[in-house]
């Protein structure tokens, strides 16, 4: 039988690396990947809440919209009290159907990475050139912001077989496409090596709550489990732990205080281990220094 696998990283269990630090000594890098999305209305994907009558869907429309009006602004309260990082993953089309939104990002101090134009649309499907230019046309935008992106989160994790080449050709150093470790790990690319930066699709709103019609309680609590199960093992080897929220999901009134809870015991915690960081931080962590494998 012949089995298909992918040709950007080869296979090497996660108990035979070499062993490494996180800055100051830290063991467990965790960080949060925060998602600022814009979508088309009365067309094009979009998570839903419940399923659509007809176009335009107001109800799931309407829903989405609420986390850049509303939700966003209430989870910048909370990381604000809590003294935390993020690292902002932004549709360039934020800038304009959002004024205001990527800049308060900025001035938090947030990292900005690029996550595409839209959700409203996957660039897997799209020709090499038109790839090409929807990378070049968000890192352009974003670029307006004051620093141009290092980090890509493909809108609907959608990759195209040239992505990772087009993303190190436009001056990317990491993705977080690939959700296949818990430390970073190098992509091949025609041009160079791309880091793919731990993204979790389980510690993640959308699959856990849309999908798998969990809540809040429950979601908060897979932050802690995992939390604690990676601080059991880190002593024998780095991790990393992204945790991915959604405005529009986390952001709403009745799921925030769990969350916030569980954020409060883990910053009262003061794990000396942990290490609250950005995506970029890690990568850059690792390139410096020449880590990863």
């Amino acid at each position: 039988m012949t089995v298909s696998t992918p040709p950007r990283y080869a296979y090497r269990p996660i108990t035979d690396r070499p062993d490494y630090d996180w800055p100051e000594g830290k063991r467990l890098a965790i960080y949060f990947g925060i998602n600022y999305e814009v979508f088309d209305f009365g067309g094009g994907m979009g998570a839903e809440l419940a399923p659509p009558k007809n176009q335009p869907d107001v109800l799931n429309y309407a829903w989405r919209d609420y986390g850049n009006r509303v939700g966003a602004w209430r989870l910048f309260d909370l990381f604000d009290r809590l003294g935390l990082p993020a690292t902002a993953l932004l549709n360039a089309d934020v800038l304009a159907t959002c004024p205001g939104l990527a800049e308060a990002c900025v001035a938090r101090g947030y990292e900005i990475a690029a996550h595409g134009e839209s959700n409203a649309a996957a660039q897997g499907e799209l020709s090499q050139s038109d790839e090409r230019d929807l990378i070049a046309r968000t890192t352009d935008a974003l670029a307006a912001l004051g620093t141009r992106p290092t980090g890509w989160l493909g809108p609907w994790i959608s990759e195209s077989h040239d992505t990772p080449d087009l993303l190190h050709q436009a001056g990317y150093r990491y993705t977080l496409d690939w959700a296949h470790d818990d430390q970073p790990t190098w992509l091949s690319t025609d041009t160079g090596r791309l880091l793919s930066v731990p993204y979790s699709q389980e510690i993640n709103d959308i699959p856990a709550i849309v999908a798998r019609n969990g809540e809040a309680s429950q979601f908060a609590a897979t932050i802690e489990d995992a939390v604690a199960q990676l601080l059991s093992e880190c002593d024998r080897r780095p991790l990393v732990l992204g945790v991915a929220l959604h405005p529009y999901i986390m952001g709403q009134a009745h799921r925030l205080p769990p969350l916030a809870r569980a954020l409060e015991r883990l910053r009262a915690d003061n794990d000396p281990r942990i290490w609250w960081t950005t995506a970029g931080q890690i990568a850059d962590h690792v390139i410096e220094h020449d880590l990863g494998v």
